[in-house]
């Protein structure tokens, strides 16, 4: 069985005070319709976990009514922080499921063939992440805005979401980072602390993240192409 965790649960506190950006108007729809949909259209993913603020569950679930989504789905509240939240939607999940697919609910133009070699590569090798190969000279800095030294962008990729792994791994890895006491920005670090290696699956098609306001009429561009 086969499983997706959308997080949708942030604030995104760079869109501006009061500002809910997974609800924001994109292409037509809300930013967080588009995401669940790449997901709900991916045949082999069984079921759908959207782990959400508490007291937003029901404007979630007008939004399903509204989008006739398709796949089974159920709502979970988010933690403090993004791990937590992830690590309640791994508690949620069908005990039978095997592989999961972790997305940021903010990012909605994941490519549905991306979404699948992810998964298939998580199965055979434990661990996958989505990522694109840096492209830019990218610099270090001293901790200001000297430059420190030159990084060879060649070793370099920019990690998105999904990132999926077998269930049993990164459930192990959560249990890990938590049990340290530690925090980290996003699953793959996890896997770093058990020692589990993590297959960087090449993002061949553009896979923005809304995060500031600059970044809504590139993404609304792309939906609207169908990308």
């Amino acid at each position: 069985m086969t499983s997706a965790v959308i997080v949708a649960a942030g604030r995104g506190t760079r869109m501006g005070p009061g500002i809910d950006k997974l609800f924001l108007d994109v292409a037509g729809v809300p930013v967080i319709v588009h995401t669940w949909r790449r997901f709900d259209s991916v045949p082999i993913i069984d079921e759908l976990v959207l782990v959400v603020r508490e007291g937003m569950q029901d404007a979630f679930a007008q939004l399903a009514a509204l989008h006739g989504f398709r796949k089974p789905f159920r709502f979970v509240p988010g933690g403090a922080e993004r791990q937590d939240s992830v690590w309640n939607g791994l508690v949620a999940l069908d005990p039978r499921s095997e592989v999961v697919a972790i997305q940021d609910g903010a990012r909605p133009c994941t490519d549905a063939g991306l979404i699948e070699r992810c998964l298939a590569t998580a199965r055979a090798r434990g661990a996958a992440v989505a990522a694109q190969r840096a492209v830019d000279t990218i610099k270090e800095t001293d901790g200001g805005t000297q430059i420190a030294r030159h990084l060879d962008r060649s070793r370099l990729w920019a990690v998105q979401t999904p990132q999926c792994f077998r269930v049993d791994v990164i459930r192990r890895a959560l249990e890990a980072v938590r049990s340290a006491g530690k925090q980290v920005t996003d699953d793959t670090a996890a896997c770093e602390l058990i020692g589990q290696a993590v297959e960087l699956v090449d993002s061949n098609a553009p896979n923005p993240k809304v995060t500031a306001p600059s970044d809504l009429p590139y993404i609304d561009l792309l939906l609207r192409q169908g990308g």
